[in-house]
């Protein structure tokens, strides 16, 4: 099987339980590091599947970051190859940019556990179902996305609406950080502690307190999801569609 891989844009990021939940499920991973300058970027001939996840820049920082149009690009292409494709945070940001709708500042900054409320399709998707109304999910982002056209909305919160989507059967973009571990949110508490209570309005401490609290409810249904992930791509990407009724005799 060829890999899935994963494109990684914050140096201090873990990807938390991703890896090891894609390979625990039967299937072949390699970690990308976006900001390396020495990466070559795969052809679409050799990968299975696409995950993106987050960073601390908006996906119009090209100039600054032009691994960032790179990536936009691949998951354009990957979308229309009928790839699984999989963004979390700045990734579903940038797929909803590659799907040419708008990124920009949301309303406010979201750190800590929110509640969501999952949609109608997003009860019935096989991954953002792993889900229900009310389950509180791991946020630390400050840009938002509007729907791309096409897409389905899966997910919605009360401060940022945008939560998760799905375009087309094999391309999802989650704002939310489901993959997290403890490790990966201190680590990256540890970056940002010099101006996270000025500018997120939370404490570190804050942070850790609802880590503990809700954390491994959040992460059962994170594999959950990452298991639907992965079946995906070990199905050959596009799931089988149903069968065609059979004419009645005589109709």
């Amino acid at each position: 099987m060829k890999s899935v891989f994963c494109v990684r844009n914050d140096r201090d990021d873990t990807l938390g339980i991703a890896v090891a939940t894609l390979a625990d499920k039967g299937v072949p991973v390699v970690r990308l590091d976006a900001f390396d300058s020495a990466l070559r970027w795969p052809e679409l001939d050799e990968i299975s599947g696409l995950v993106v996840f987050g960073g601390e820049m908006n996906v119009d920082e090209t100039d600054r970051h032009p691994y960032l149009l790179t990536q936009r690009q691949l998951m354009r292409r990957a979308v229309d190859a009928g790839l699984p494709v999989l963004g979390i945070c700045l990734g579903a940001q940038m797929l909803a940019r590659a799907l040419d709708a708008r990124v920009y500042r949301a309303p406010v900054r979201e750190l800590g556990f929110k509640s969501v409320r999952v949609t109608d399709a997003g009860q019935k998707d096989a991954l953002i179902g792993a889900f229900q109304t009310g389950d509180r999910v791991f946020q630390w982002h400050e840009d938002t996305f509007e729907l791309p056209a096409g897409a389905e909305l899966l997910a919605t919160g009360d401060d940022v609406p945008m939560q998760a989507f799905r375009m087309g059967p094999n391309a999802w973009g989650v704002q939310f950080h489901f993959e997290v571990d403890a490790d990966g949110v201190n680590a990256w508490l540890r970056a940002a502690e010099p101006s996270l209570e000025r500018v997120w309005k939370r404490s570190a401490e804050e942070v850790r307190d609802e880590l503990r609290i809700y954390l491994e409810a959040q992460q059962k249904r994170s594999r959950v999801l990452l298991a639907a992930f992965a079946e995906r791509v070990r199905s050959g990407h596009t799931p089988h569609p149903d069968p065609p009724p059979q004419a009645e005799e005589g109709g």
